[in-house]
């Protein structure tokens, strides 16, 4: 089962979007309707894009929706020339923390929530940018699950690679030409530290222990509960490297999945920082 969701259904309030790109005008027209879905909800958009602001403006303008966000004021744009200097590594939290302002402004103003549609690919060029951008990811994504603001990200898959783009698709809940096996996000229904969907195979080995890492799940009384009932197949690397993750976390990692096999996995290996409960 595909883990990217082109398929899918459409973007909602509140999603977080990795949108992988290989041509600017396909981010570029992926934003437009991304933003007009958060003015027809009542939403506040903030379209954010290496380039001339008046430039970007024009993009926007030349969709007759977001227009008319343009000449309300519902539509706001930014450039990452303007606001970040060339090789900037970004604070995840202090990121964060603008994000959430400006959401609360948004709602101040009578909308009913913030929706950003970024071009980062700038953000992560370095291998110290993509570590940070990559946590700030995870980090937002938990802002986004429990606040009216979503986002869509987009990042050049032509010019970042499609494993460098693969470390910030993981990130989240939804990604499209983002080339993950798998999604470790803050969007878990049942009030976990995380959820985890997709597969965790051969080709995560690499990945998921990043990822893990980069996520920085909190422990709740000396637990750290990820709620996997979207996990289609774990193999033992992974569980593996999920037991190495508590034990340098002096924590037990419960893991609340329908599959069968990760309990007699971590019996079989003897896992003791690894404990799971089978979902209905």
């Amino acid at each position: 089962m595909p883990t990217e969701r082109e398929s899918g259904p459409p973007a909602r309030a509140r999603d977080h979007v990795c949108r992988g790109y290989r041509r600017r005008s396909e981010f570029v027209a992926h934003a437009k309707e991304f933003l007009a879905e958060g003015l027809a909800a009542g939403e506040r958009v903030l379209y954010v894009a290496p380039g001339d602001e008046a430039v970007l403006t024009g993009q926007l303008r030349a969709d007759e929706r977001c227009g008319e966000g343009l000449e309300r004021g519902a539509v706001q744009v930014a450039s990452l020339d303007a606001t970040y200097t060339t090789g900037v590594v970004v604070d995840p939290a202090g990121q964060v923390e603008l994000y959430a302002a400006a959401t609360s402004e948004a709602l101040a103003a009578g909308f009913t929530g913030l929706r950003v549609a970024a071009d980062a690919t700038s953000l992560v060029r370095t291998p110290a940018q993509l570590d940070a951008f990559a946590r700030y990811e995870h980090l937002v994504d938990h802002y986004m699950a429990g606040h009216p603001m979503s986002a869509m990200c987009g990042y050049d898959v032509s010019e970042l690679g499609g494993e460098v783009v693969a470390q910030l698709a993981c990130m989240h809940p939804t990604a499209y030409e983002g080339g993950a096996q798998f999604h470790l996000h803050a969007h878990a229904p049942d009030g976990s530290a995380a959820a985890l969907e997709g597969d965790l195979d051969l080709e995560s080995r690499g990945l998921w222990p990043l990822a893990l890492e980069r996520a920085g799940l909190r422990s709740e009384g000396g637990t750290i509960a990820i709620d996997a009932t979207g996990l289609e197949f774990v193999d033992h690397r992974s569980l593996v490297a999920l037991a190495g993750y508590a034990e340098r976390h002096a924590a037990t990692v419960v893991l609340r999945t329908r599959l069968s096999t990760p309990a007699r996995l971590i019996e079989l290996l003897d896992l003791p920082g690894v404990r799971v409960e089978r979902a209905a």
